[in-house]
């Protein structure tokens, strides 16, 4: 039997008042009447504390576009759990922050100065960031500043870790961009050069040794030797559920057609997490194929990302075509050899 999860990723909403290009959200969203009501995500929270859940992460989207915010962090908080709000910064001024049992907040950035932020983002939105963190740091809370890394941001690495520091936050995570949802879209223009990846490597680790701000960087693995570690394993630690009430083994799982994914309306959370075939799938490492399988990393990297095995191969069940040793790794060099800057196309914004 599996282990307990540590985290629940709760997905409140896809509504978002961003237009971000890179979002790895579904191209569909799900839209606002399918949502699960106030109850629903009561019971949800219920559930994942009684599968042993310790941390509830309220994302989106953007979850301040759920009027019962305040109730459902206030429930979560009250089951004993770290209550943690991922949220753009729009609309979270000190009084809607004050009435929010939450335990820190992870607040996104775009780049580093108001122009290129709010080009990426598609909206004015950059003001609106620096006054988000304002009230964080008013009512004494902890900031994570979270940027996605790109093509059209990335050599600005060191300006974003400068306005991280000035905002306050004690933790920044510099996250490359990964290619599903809207972000596969944009694949082309969003895709850094070795060169790019290579002097933000250099940036961040001369940052490192000058900072207390812990600084996490998820690198970008189209373009390295071996794959990153997918959620410590599929089903290992961490589940999500999407506004719908959909279980996800990881956030992007519902790119893998024919998954068997699972519904709270319709099961409990606890058997989804234990026996649901979507979760089983690619649990443990009885799963692999070779070269995983007698691979010495295979409890490292556990095989690498199953969405992105099926999005480049067609099978969940291949290799990470990104490790070098994957039989699939020419189609990852191919799409590195044809990459050709384009326009990024944005999405639009769900209110």
């Amino acid at each position: 039997m599996a282990e307990a999860p540590f985290g629940l990723l709760a997905e409140l909403t896809h509504r978002c008042p961003l237009r971000c290009g890179y979002c790895s959200n579904p191209v569909e969203l799900i839209r606002r009447e399918a949502e699960l009501d106030t109850a629903a995500w009561r019971s949800v929270f219920d559930q994942a504390r009684a599968l042993g859940v310790l941390q509830v992460h309220l994302s989106g989207g953007e979850p301040l576009a759920r009027r019962d915010l305040p109730d459902l962090a206030a429930h979560a908080s009250g089951l004993g759990c770290y209550v943690n709000l991922v949220t753009s910064g729009l609309g979270l001024t000190p009084e809607r922050l004050a009435d929010l049992a939450v335990d820190h907040v992870q607040l996104s950035v775009q780049d580093a100065d108001q122009a290129d932020n709010d080009r990426i983002a598609g909206v004015k939105a950059f003001r609106h960031k620096l006054k988000a963190a304002q009230a964080v740091h008013e009512v004494g809370l902890p900031l994570t500043v979270n940027a996605v890394l790109h093509r059209l941001n990335v050599d600005h690495v060191g300006a974003i870790i400068a306005l991280a520091a000035e905002l306050g936050a004690q933790r920044l995570e510099l996250a490359n961009a990964q290619y599903y949802g809207w972000a596969l879209r944009n694949r082309a223009a969003l895709l850094p050069s070795r060169a790019q990846l290579a002097e933000a490597d250099r940036v961040v680790a001369a940052a490192r040794a000058h900072t207390d701000m812990e600084i996490v960087h998820v690198i970008a693995d189209y373009h390295e030797a071996h794959p990153k570690p997918c959620m410590h394993g599929w089903g290992a630690r961490q589940l999500t559920v999407a506004p719908d009430g959909t279980v996800l083994p990881c956030p992007a799982a519902t790119v893998i057609t024919g998954l068997g994914l699972e519904n709270v309306r319709d099961r409990p959370l606890a058997a989804i997490w234990h026996d649901s075939p979507s979760f089983e799938a690619f649990r443990g490492t009885d799963w692999m194929r070779e070269p995983c399988r007698s691979c010495v990393r295979r409890e490292i990297d556990f095989g690498g990302c199953r969405c992105q095995a099926f999005q480049l191969t067609g099978d969940a069940a291949n290799t990470d075509p990104v490790c070098s040793l994957s039989p699939h790794r020419p189609a990852v060099e191919a799409i590195l050899d044809a990459a050709t800057p384009e326009d990024l196309r944005m999405r639009k914004a769900t209110l």
